[in-house]
C-alpha cells in the first residue's frame, strides 16, 4: 500500500472505533477519563499554565494562516493529491483531538455517575424556579443592599481566575471527582471573533487552556470561568459543565461567585418555563429583583451588538459538532443543565 493512503485510512478506522467506543462508557471512564487523561491534563497545564497569554490561540491563528498559504501553494497539485493531503492532515488532527481530550465525550454520563434522575414534571420545574428566585434575590440584596440596583463585580478578570480555585476546592470535599488542580485559565486573544461567533469561552483541547472571552459582562464572568474549568477536568457535555460550573460557583464562599452561578441558573430555568408557558413565566418574572433583570438586560444588550450572520453560521456549525460528539440535542444540550439541577436538589 502506498504511504499516502495510510493516514486517510486511519481516519476511517478512527471513526469506526469511536462508534464502538460509544457502547463502552465504563471503559472510557476507568482507563481514559480517570486514567490516561489525568496525566495528559496535568502535563499540559503544568507546562502552559503559568504562561500569561493563550498559547492555544496563537497556535490556532498560525495554523489558519499556514492553511491558507498551503492551499494557495498547492492548488495546482491535482484534486486527488490535494484531497489525500488534506485527509492525512485531518487524520492526525482527529487523533490528537481525541487522545488529548475528546475521548471524554464517551465517558459515563453524570446522571449515572451521581445517580441523579433524568426526568421531572412542570410542577417540579415551577417549585425549583420559585426557590431559585428566592435564593438569587437574597444574594443579590446582600451584595447591592438595593433590589433595584444591578450587580457590579469589583474584581479584575485575573482576580476572578485566581478565586475560582476556592470554589472547586470546596466542591471537591463533597464530590472528589470534581477536584481541580494546576490552573490554566486565559483571557482569549481571539475574544472579538469569539464574541461575533456567540461564545463566552472554550477549552482548547490541544493545550488544555480554559479560554474565556474577556469582553463578557463581568457579572457572568465567574460562571463562565467555572464552566470552562469543568471541561478541563474531563467533562465534555455542555449541560454537565454548566452543572459542575454552577456547583463550583455556589460552593465558593464569595458572594459574587454565588450570584454569577445562581443568576445564570435562574435565567436557564426562566427560559425553560417561558418555552412551556409564557403566562407563568411573566408571573415568575415579577418576583425577580429588578436589579437581576438589569443584569440580564446587560447581557442581552452586549450580545445584540454582535448578532450577525456570523453568529448564526457558527451556531449551526457548533450544533452539528455537538451532535457528532455524543450530545444529540446539539446546542439545546446546554438546557439539559436544568434537568440535572432539579433532580440533584431532590436527592
Amino acid at each position: 500500500m502506498k504511504k499516502k493512503y495510510i493516514l486517510p485510512l486511519f481516519l476511517v478506522f478512527q471513526i469506526v472505533f469511536l462508534k464502538v467506543l460509544a457502547f463502552i462508557p465504563a471503559f472510557v471512564e476507568q482507563w481514559y477519563s480517570n486514567g490516561l487523561y489525568v496525566y495528559i491534563a496535568k502535563i499540559s497545564r503544568t507546562v502552559l499554565g503559568k504562561v500569561p497569554f493563550s498559547v492555544g490561540d496563537l497556535i490556532y491563528s498560525a495554523a489558519i494562516v499556514y492553511a491558507v498559504y498551503w492551499l494557495v501553494k498547492n492548488r495546482k497539485s491535482g484534486w486527488k493529491n490535494l484531497t489525500l493531503s488534506i485527509l492525512s492532515f485531518l487524520s492526525v488532527l482527529y487523533f490528537a483531538f481525541h487522545f488529548l481530550w475528546a475521548f471524554n465525550y464517551y465517558r459515563v454520563p453524570l446522571f449515572e455517575k451521581m445517580q441523579i434522575r433524568r426526568d421531572y414534571n412542570e410542577e417540579d420545574l415551577l417549585q425549583f424556579t420559585e426557590k431559585l428566585i428566592v435564593t438569587t434575590n437574597a444574594i443579590h440584596f446582600k451584595i447591592t443592599k438595593d433590589k433595584n440596583k444591578k450587580v457590579t463585580v469589583p474584581y479584575s478578570q485575573n482576580e476572578v481566575f485566581m478565586m475560582t480555585q476556592r470554589g472547586y476546592d470546596l466542591l471537591a470535599k463533597q464530590h472528589p471527582y470534581f477536584s481541580y488542580s494546576i490552573p490554566s485559565q486565559k483571557k482569549s486573544l481571539l475574544s472579538l471573533p469569539l464574541t461575533y461567533m456567540g461564545f463566552g469561552g472554550y477549552l482548547n483541547p490541544f493545550t488544555n487552556e480554559a479560554q474565556v472571552n474577556d469582553r463578557l459582562p463581568m457579572y457572568s464572568f465567574p460562571n463562565v470561568v467555572c464552566h470552562e474549568m469543568a471541561h478541563q477536568i474531563g467533562f465534555g457535555s455542555e449541560s454537565e459543565c454548566n452543572f459542575i460550573g454552577f456547583l463550583a460557583g455556589v460552593s465558593n464562599d464569595d458572594l459574587y461567585f454565588q450570584y454569577s452561578a445562581y443568576a445564570t441558573a435562574l435565567r436557564y430555568c426562566l427560559g425553560t418555563v417561558a418555552a412551556k408557558e409564557k403566562t407563568l413565566f411573566e408571573r415568575l418574572k415579577l418576583k425577580v429583583n429588578p436589579g437581576i433583570i438589569k443584569n440580564y438586560r446587560e447581557s442581552e444588550a452586549f450580545w445584540k451588538q454582535y448578532d450577525t450572520v456570523i453568529d448564526k453560521a457558527f451556531h449551526a456549525f457548533y450544533n452539528q459538532y455537538l451532535k457528532s460528539n455524543q450530545q444529540e440535542d446539539g446546542i439545546d444540550s446546554y438546557n439539559k443543565f436544568v434537568d440535572l439541577l432539579i433532580n440533584y436538589y431532590r436527592l
